[in-house]
């Protein structure tokens, strides 16, 4: 053996005696390795099977995912993540992605509160917004890659936030139970359209909205644990106008279809993910939706097609499916 190979040998095998030690303050009763993966799929028409296009690695946990909108088919294919940081990933014809931009609106420390979610402004790709545990929503300029304002939005964490069909007024929903409006024009002011109750005589944490895609006087939210989900008419605030009641565990996702004013998909615990008709919400609670369809275990998360409105794909457990509607 050389000289070389023998240092070589001894260097490896000093490697794998190197001993790591984190000390926690408090006692350790579970433990895990990890690492966070985004893969792209895309069906493949002739064969009616999913083809793995790649992906990258994620240093968080993705807390949302979303394509730029383009309803013209000429932007380029942009995917935005939240986690830790807002992050932009260009996905190339030859389907590799690469980071475009991380960004942070902390210029004094490379630190930043946990994003819990975000959504990509339909009318001005170039706005998005997000909301943070922080209290904050802060809205992004990503034309100049930096933020265009960062304001408190809410008395506790925000877990949601959803551009409304034009480009300056969205809302937002928190751990205070309470959804709020704002108009980009005039942030000093915000609009309460609803606060949760329980029956405690306090507040539940709302953890998602969406806001109708054909009719911005609607929007709907989920309150945390909850098997209904409530619309809201925001010419009529602090009541709902109805109640959906038509799941048996609590709701995980939701989302109105893009070519439809009236119909909704919702998605929950008890396996379903059910589609709803409100074009009469002069009922307060509606049990009956018109299509349902029952997957093998919970399901986690639903997205509504905008350039196919006829396909609305879910995932549950290990499996993405989409389903013609």
């Amino acid at each position: 053996m050389s000289a070389s190979s023998l240092h070589a040998g001894l260097a490896l095998e000093a490697k794998r005696k190197e001993i790591y030690t984190y000390q926690a303050p408090w006692l350790i009763y579970g433990m895990n390795w990890y690492t966070n993966s985004v893969r792209i799929v895309q069906l493949d028409e002739e064969s009616y099977q999913f083809v793995d296009c790649g992906g990258f690695e994620h240093p968080y946990p993705t807390t949302k995912i979303m394509w730029m909108p383009d309803t013209t088919g000429q932007r380029r294919d942009l995917l935005a993540t939240t986690g830790d940081y807002l992050r932009l990933w260009n996905v190339t014809d030859n389907k590799s992605v690469r980071l475009e931009a991380l960004l942070n609106n902390n210029k004094n420390t490379e630190f930043c509160a946990p994003l819990t979610s975000f959504d990509w402004n339909e009318q001005d790709p170039n706005i998005i917004g997000t909301s943070s545990i922080d209290t904050t929503c802060i809205i992004w300029d990503i034309s100049k890659m930096q933020a265009k304002t960062q304001l408190i939005a809410h008395d506790k964490e925000v877990f949601d936030l959803a551009f409304a069909a034009g480009v300056n007024v969205f809302a937002s929903v928190g751990a205070d139970g309470s959804v709020r409006m704002f108009d980009l024009r005039a942030l000093e002011h915000s609009t309460i359209i609803y606060e949760s109750a329980d029956a405690q005589g306090g507040s539940s944490p709302l953890i998602r909205l969406a806001w109708n895609k054909q009719d911005p006087n609607y929007l709907a939210t989920l309150t945390m644990d909850s098997h209904k989900v409530i619309i809201l008419d925001i010419r009529v605030p602090s009541l709902p106008t109805a109640v959906l009641d038509g799941h048996s565990q609590c709701v995980n996702a939701l989302a109105w279809a893009p070519h439809s004013s009236c119909h909704i998909c919702t998605a929950g615990d008890d396996n379903q993910a059910l589609i709803w008709d409100l074009s009469s919400l002069e009922q307060e609670s509606i049990t009956d939706p018109i299509l349902a369809y029952y997957a093998e275990s919970e399901v986690n998360q639903l997205q509504w097609s905008r350039g196919q409105p006829d396909w609305v794909a879910i995932c549950f457990d290990k499996k993405l499916q989409i389903l013609r509607v």
